[in-house]
């Protein structure tokens, strides 16, 4: 397989990660509670794990990996339950830019796991996206002089979070293969979920009677399915802190998401936004390309 299908595997993932508030407001709207819909977007995800195991493997899943498998479904779920509660106590535009903090945690951790510094394409790059995310969001006008320390907290705490399951990912499971990965993760996902959201929609049947069951195969596809096994098939290939910066890329998804399926309005400032965002994501496969073309020694220095 070529070296670029795997940063556009990583795109593809965080890009469907970017349609989920909308659903979520969608199903509000149909008189759900986000955590009603969050229970079935993990529930609803590992069935459908569920299935295409049965219809690809055909044998009984044997489980490997120790605790590669519980930390990358731990963290997943981890993410939802805490960002949930970062958007009760601070604008939703805000609580997106405190979990793109994912962005530099994610290459701190990287550093640290291979005990170096930050290349400075690197750095460059989440100076890009960093400024892109402010003005995407639109938050140079929101008042923060009223926003409790839990908001701060809960938002720190979703972007360490992520960074922690994109670094679970990392590891490569040796003698598994990607859709028995992906069926132990929604596992461990679902378990968590389930003690922390909302289980009474599945023993009381409200999950398969009602239109919650379309929101949850859609949150459950977009939500656990694609980015997890492709995030399976591409982290360990693509690294960390590559993965930080590509994953930029959820949140201009999201605002088309919201523009196209919620009729949100979306501010001139917050298109520059996402041009700053693109081109941020771009510097380092760039940089890359122009590394192959010089000597060994000159590229040592970039």
């Amino acid at each position: 397989m070529k070296f670029w299908i795997y940063p556009l595997l990583v795109i593809i993932a965080s890009s469907s990660y970017g349609i989920l508030s909308s659903i979520v407001k969608l199903a509000i709207k149909d008189g759900y509670s986000a955590s009603q819909a969050v229970t079935s977007q993990y529930f609803i995800g590992f069935l459908i794990a569920i299935l295409l195991y049965v219809i690809i493997q055909h044998k009984r899943p044997r489980f490997g990996g120790g605790w590669t498998l519980i930390f990358a479904g731990f963290f997943t779920a981890l993410t939802g339950i805490v960002y949930g509660k970062t958007v009760e106590y601070m604008p939703a535009s805000l609580a997106v830019v405190m979990l793109f903090q994912f962005t530099w945690i994610g290459m701190l951790f990287d550093c640290i796991a291979r005990r170096r510094f930050p290349k400075r394409v690197e750095v460059i790059s989440l100076v890009f996206l960093f400024s892109g995310t402010i003005f995407a969001a639109g938050i140079l006008n929101v008042d923060l002089s009223g926003i409790p320390w839990q908001g701060w907290a809960f938002g720190l705490a979703s972007a360490t979070s992520f960074a922690s399951f994109v670094m679970a990912n990392q590891k490569a499971v040796e003698g598994m293969d990607t859709t028995t990965r992906l069926l132990f993760t929604s596992f461990f996902a679902a378990i968590v979920i389930l003690f922390f959201q909302s289980p009474e929609i599945v023993w009381t049947g409200q999950l398969f009677t009602s239109s919650l069951l379309l929101y949850g195969l859609i949150l459950g596809l977009f939500g656990i399915i694609i980015p997890i096994y492709l995030f399976s098939i591409a982290v360990p290939k693509v690294g960390t802190a590559m993965t930080s910066i590509l994953s930029a890329m959820e949140l201009p998804v999201a605002m088309t998401a919201s523009v196209v399926l919620v009729g949100e309005h979306i501010t001139f400032m917050q298109i520059i936004g996402i041009f700053i965002i693109l081109t941020g994501m771009t510097l380092p496969s760039l940089a890359q390309r122009r590394l192959k073309r010089l000597p060994p020694k000159t590229s040592e220095l970039l």
